[in-house]
């Protein structure tokens, strides 16, 4: 049975974690530090990210709120631990579906855990030799720029963003429920996070936010059309990844400027190339000191998709 819930009753239920109907079959799950998708229907459940460990047991409680049906499928947008804390219990806590398309019909089955789905990346760097336990880790894997599901009614597009947060990002695109899952490629918090340790770089960053764009439709002189769920922060549409897209380019063309005039990392930051962002997105070092380190060769330096 699937059970609907407003977001008011899951706030009740679990005040640290908090459920936001989208629209379609998809929810947004808000918790400490970072932003869930969880798609539900028939079927039963699949979630985009799993937030980190210390909180799974109240991530548990507000899908509960929504549906009864076992989680079948986790996909990771990227590596970091506050996106897949709770891969190893959220995944023991759902079944897997196999010979079919539903546990119920003819030849279809249920192994133990839910199929944790994400770019080959992921579970490289998480098996690294101080990562996660195994049970954390990703168990399909895709090598290509996409992957595929049909789950609930729904197709479901994932799309490899190479080089951009990570190595390893992926965007999720509920198409019937036009919305985008995006990790934090897009976020409306702070400046883009680039971890260059693990394959990230600024004109990836921008790249994939032209990507959400080529996504994205916006409602007929409204707000809404396709929805976006950002890795942190509030739930958002087209034009809202417009303004950040827009901040990133215009930023962009500051940074190559500054080091095409051979100026070093210290005077960039001295001349605050950031200064008129500061005050919506906060402490920029780390965003500059990024951008510096991936820009500064002629071909990062030169412009990506668009």
């Amino acid at each position: 049975m699937l059970l609907l819930a407003g977001a008011g009753f899951a706030q009740q239920r679990n005040p640290g974690v908090h459920v936001l109907p989208v629209q379609g079959n998809v929810y947004m799950i808000v918790g400490p530090g970072g932003n869930m998708t969880m798609q539900a229907g028939k079927e039963g459940v699949l979630l985009v990210d799993t937030m980190s460990a210390g909180v799974s047991d109240q991530v548990l409680a507000a899908i509960r709120t929504v549906s009864d049906k076992p989680i079948r499928y986790i996909i990771n947008t990227h590596m970091h631990a506050d996106h897949t804390g709770g891969n190893e219990k959220l995944a023991k806590a759902g079944s897997t579906i196999a010979g079919g398309n539903v546990v119920g019909d003819i030849g279809a089955s249920a192994s133990a855990g839910a199929t944790v789905i994400a770019a080959q990346q992921v579970l490289d760097r998480m098996s690294e030799k101080g990562g996660p336990p195994s049970g954390a880790w990703p168990t399909d894997t895709y090598i290509t720029d996409s992957k595929e599901l049909f789950f609930n009614g729904e197709a479901i597009q994932i799309f490899h963003q190479p080089a951009a947060h990570t190595d390893g990002d992926s965007l999720v695109f509920f198409r019937r429920s036009d919305v985008l899952s995006t990790g934090d490629i897009f976020v409306t918090t702070s400046y883009p996070v680039i971890d260059t340790d693990r394959g990230g770089t600024y004109q990836g960053v921008l790249d994939g936010l032209n990507h959400i764009l080529d996504i994205t439709i916006p409602a007929d002189k409204q707000e809404g059309g396709t929805y976006v769920i950002p890795g942190h922060g509030r739930l958002s549409d087209e034009a809202d990844v417009v303004e950040y897209r827009d901040m990133i380019t215009i930023l962009r063309k500051r940074f190559v400027d500054m080091i095409q005039r051979g100026m070093t990392l210290e005077q960039v930051k001295a001349a605050k190339p950031t200064r008129d962002y500061d005050g919506l997105y906060g402490n920029p070092d780390k965003f500059v000191e990024a951008a510096y380190k991936t820009l500064a060769s002629p071909k990062a330096s030169a412009p990506g998709r668009r």
